[in-house]
């Protein structure tokens, strides 16, 4: 095989647009319309996973759809791997989109007898707009493809000491967080990159998970009991499929790393790639994760993986079969999460690729939350988490409130906007909790206990994208039980102006025939009222100025 398609679907006499979620590190899930013009266009990505650069999936769109009405066919590959969307227009007005995985460095030995199994394609069609796409979209990943015991079950609101500490913690510098966390209310400590081996900087140790002595002298689970004892869920951070030269790993075993016969191997992050080809790899990988979430009481695993894949070779394979080694990656970078987590089937799994560069149908199979991007910064999430949300549900996502200014934009913004964006998501903190202010610990708790009020709403409510900072200054979205009894509203004007105009917020998907109370002010509306008029923007005198709303049905 050097060519092997999921799907293919043709049509006749339509004149569309294609929709995708093109990006990069930092700045993941862009949503980009053009009009699709004569000839081949490929949307696809041979980065050996599923990518920041551009996400496997894609829409053909009639011109006049938008998110509210219009035609959409949307398609999403269930993989993680090397993809390809083809779209060709022909001289005849034929549209043809091919589905599956990249052929590039692609060629699979298929002795007689045997099989091989491609990536499922998820496809929906719908006359009412983008919004009723998504829905379907998160329906069928929600209902069907994650499995999960959480995949319903609300998800806890953590606090990562990354942004917080980097690599420089101990236990002793860590506890004072954990208390402030016990403080204000949030639920989970994450202990993030530099735990184990002797990593006190991204140079060394992956692939040695074993406990650094000198941040843990007296053992992991020494920390993990201190956390339980204040009544938090336990987390830790792992990055599996990658190994330092400095490692005990490398050193035992230099075969486990891939690289071509005679070249150096290319670093990125300072780190090199397992053969996931190799099942002494994977069996390795296998046991010393099982070992520290067993011995340390885990709660919740977060999967990293920071670089893309180089050096394509495996010395598992003769010559002939090096074509199968980008696909034999993915596959074994599956069977490791399929050992993993049936093994561990109470810890919450999420996944991380650089923040979003492995967000994908695919692998939240086996994690039903990923990070959503390495950028926290609030403003620049707006777009992120707005074009993640074409495909993939909220609960999927993961988004923190960070310090300011902030580490990757140097952008500074209100803490309640931070706030009101990061829990537009799975919500958490991404700080030093033990540098707040009085006033912000204050704000803090106000937003752990609203967002544990309205966190089974937006984790598994419908949602509803309102506006986009595309077409204006102001992101606005929404999230409506599925009785459409309840309904969150979060709208942000991005630049603050000398004279504002009027602008309203327009809602979606609540019922006509009931009023609605806003829980803040209780004043009543009707549901048609909230849909066709809408209500009023305040008019705030600063930049990044974010408003949340919560409406109950009378």
């Amino acid at each position: 095989l050097e060519k092997v398609a999921s799907m293919q679907i043709d049509f006749s006499q339509r004149d569309f647009d294609v929709i995708s979620l093109p990006g990069a590190h930092v700045n993941e899930r862009h949503l980009e319309r053009q009009k699709l013009g004569y000839g081949i266009q490929t949307f696809g990505s041979i980065r050996g996973t599923s990518s920041h650069q551009m996400n496997p999936f894609v829409a053909l769109v009639d011109s006049n759809t938008d998110e509210f009405n219009g035609a959409a066919y949307g398609f999403a590959l269930v993989y993680s791997g090397n993809h390809a969307f083809e779209i060709e227009k022909d001289q005849l007005d034929q549209v043809r989109l091919l589905v599956g995985i990249n052929s590039y460095n692609f060629n699979w030995q298929l002795p007689a007898g045997e099989s091989f199994q491609t990536p499922e394609v998820l496809m929906t069609y719908t006359n009412n707009g983008l919004n009723a796409m998504s829905k379907a979209f998160h329906n069928i990943i929600r209902d069907r493809i994650t499995r999960s015991k959480y995949k319903y079950k609300e998800r806890p609101i953590l606090v990562n000491n990354w942004e917080a500490t980097y690599f420089d913690f101990d236990e002793d510098k860590l506890k004072p967080i954990v208390d402030e966390a016990k403080e204000l209310g949030i639920e989970m400590f994450v202990l993030d990159d530099g735990w184990f081996g002797h990593r006190d900087d991204d140079n060394s140790s992956l692939g040695d998970w074993n406990v650094y002595k000198k941040k843990f002298p007296q053992g992991l689970k020494h920390f993990a009991d201190y956390v339980h004892s204040k009544d938090l869920k336990f987390g830790i951070w792992f990055e599996p499929e990658m190994i330092s030269m400095d490692s005990e790993l490398y050193r035992n075993h230099p075969e486990y790393l891939m690289q071509v016969p005679g070249r150096q191997p290319s670093p990125s992050r300072n780190q090199y790639i397992l053969d996931m080809t190799r099942k002494d790899v994977r069996d390795d990988i296998v046991d010393q994760v099982s070992t520290i979430i067993a011995d340390n009481d885990i709660d919740y695993v977060k999967w990293d993986m920071n670089r893309n894949l180089s050096d394509i070779y495996s010395q598992n394979l003769p010559a002939d079969r090096q074509g199968e080694v980008y696909h034999r990656y993915v596959l074994g970078v599956y069977d490791i999460l399929e050992r993993i987590t049936s093994k561990f089937p109470d810890v919450l799994f999420e996944g991380c690729s650089g923040g979003g560069g492995r967000f994908d149908a695919g692998f939240v199979y086996y994690m039903p939350q990923s990070w959503t991007s390495d950028n926290t910064d609030a403003i620049a999430r707006l777009t992120i988490q707005y074009g993640t949300s074409l495909v993939y549900p909220p609960s999927m996502m993961t988004a923190h409130v960070s310090a300011v200014p902030n580490h990757q934009t140097g952008r500074v913004t209100p803490i309640d906007t931070r706030g009101a964006v990061a829990m537009s998501a799975v919500f958490g903190y991404e700080l030093d909790l033990t540098t707040l202010t009085d006033e912000e610990k204050e704000i803090v708790k106000k937003q752990v206990n609203q967002y544990k009020g309205i966190r089974k709403l937006v984790q598994y409510g419908d949602f509803y994208r309102l506006q986009s900072s595309k077409d204006g200054n102001k992101t606005a979205w929404m999230f409506v039980s599925p009785q459409k009894d309840e309904a969150v509203v979060m709208a942000c004007k991005v630049l603050a102006e000398a004279q504002p105009v009027l602008t309203k917020t327009k809602l979606y998907g609540l019922d006509t025939n009931r009023n609605y109370r806003d829980v803040e002010t209780n004043k009543i509306y009707g549901g048609d009222e909230l849909m066709e008029l809408g209500f009023y923007d305040p008019i705030i005198r600063n930049d990044y100025a974010a408003t949340m709303y919560h409406f109950k049905a009378e």
